[in-house]
């Protein structure tokens, strides 16, 4: 019975149906464009143009090729100077020159420092070196040990002095804490006096 019916269906009305459903939108045949087809299009052109240029003007045609030619390997020259200036090994810096040796600081040292400042009219500055001078003196002949972190008063402590040459340091010691570093006013004169007792410390005999 359903076979039958079937087969009593009109083609017609089956051509309809099946032209309605293919019609629907969903069923709508788009092509996708091809991104590179511009290219190929005007590579063809410009091949059939190149063809065309080769019979009707084979002169020009030879030296536009010559001329693309030079195009293209100066191109492939400067890329090829890029990778070598990227790859090659970078070239070393000269070396700087050698710094001079630092001048050494003994108590030769400090006296010219002190001589110099004294000319400059700066007293106390140089009153610090005529100390750090005999300091330096004593440090060379084994009477204290010098080292930077220890104040006057603990030089004068350390050294193995006489009695005369104690006192002398103690006094150096006294006048650089009230000149340096209590501010009291220092001339001409003071570092005159400074020094000579700074002589006297130095020129005594160390005690037994």
């Amino acid at each position: 019975m359903t076979g039958g019916a079937y087969q009593g269906t009109p083609a017609d009305s089956l051509r309809v149906v099946l032209d309605r459903v293919f019609t629907a939108p969903e069923y709508e045949w788009q092509s996708v464009p091809n991104p590179f087809q511009v290219l190929r299009d005007l590579l063809a052109r410009f091949q059939l143009w190149l063809s065309r240029l080769a019979d009707l003007h084979p002169v020009a045609y030879y030296a536009l090729v010559i001329a693309l030619t030079a195009v293209l390997l100066g191109l492939l020259s400067h890329f090829a100077y890029l990778i070598w200036r990227a790859l090659r090994p970078l070239e070393r810096a000269a070396a700087p020159p050698a710094a001079p040796a630092p001048e050494v600081r003994d108590a030769a040292w400090h006296l010219r420092e002190a001589d110099r400042l004294a000319r400059a009219g700066r007293w106390a500055d140089a009153l610090l070196h005529r100390f750090l001078a005999v300091v330096l003196e004593l440090d060379a002949r084994k009477l204290l040990t010098f080292h930077p972190s220890k104040t006057p008063a603990e030089y004068a402590r350390e050294a193995r002095l006489d009695a005369s040459s104690g006192a002398a340091l103690r006094d150096l010691v006294g006048a650089l804490y009230r000149h340096v570093f209590g501010g009291a006013p220092c001339g001409a004169g003071d570092l005159a006096r400074f020094s000579a007792r700074a002589t006297e410390v130095t020129e005594r005999r160390a005690t037994g």
